[in-house]
């Protein structure tokens, strides 16, 4: 066609508003048990722990780690001259606000104030996710809590 004025809304390129939380942070899980938000969707085992809350999508009802297996070679986690780190697990929740995805990322990748900024990148389906955290704002008494 001759550009994006005679393309149908439906494929026209669209944001979605989503909230991403590094669940695994000390402040974080004081923040939850504080509000008394009974299940975060976290995962068993240690390691870093993202979660993209409002995905949307239709209503899932089967297993969320079956879910997730496909999302695991769609997500990383980048640092300037390190190699990518890519989850080792990930899980799809459903919830009222939406889906919720959680990533868990190995400890081995050793993410250090050093690093300065980590960046997180995935794709949900057609959804891109990418956001840059920054180091030093996830400081906690002192120490880096991831």
């Amino acid at each position: 066609g001759k550009g994006a004025a005679d393309r149908s809304e439906r494929s026209l390129q669209r944001s979605t508003r989503l909230k991403l939380c590094w669940e695994s942070a000390l402040p974080v899980r004081l923040a939850e048990l504080k509000a008394h938000v009974i299940e975060p969707p976290t995962l068993d085992g240690d390691g870093y722990q993202i979660a993209v809350y409002g995905v949307p999508g239709p209503w899932f009802k089967d297993d969320p780690k079956k879910l997730g297996d496909p999302l695991k070679n769609t997500a990383a986690l980048k640092r300037g001259g390190k190699k990518d780190v890519k989850p080792t697990r990930v899980e799809v929740f459903q919830r009222q606000d939406g889906l919720a995805v959680v990533y868990l990322f190995p400890l081995s990748a050793e993410i250090s104030k050093r690093d300065g900024e980590v960046l997180f990148e995935a794709l949900i389906g057609r959804v891109t996710v990418s956001h840059t955290y920054n180091l030093k704002e996830m400081e906690f008494l002192g120490k880096l809590e991831l």
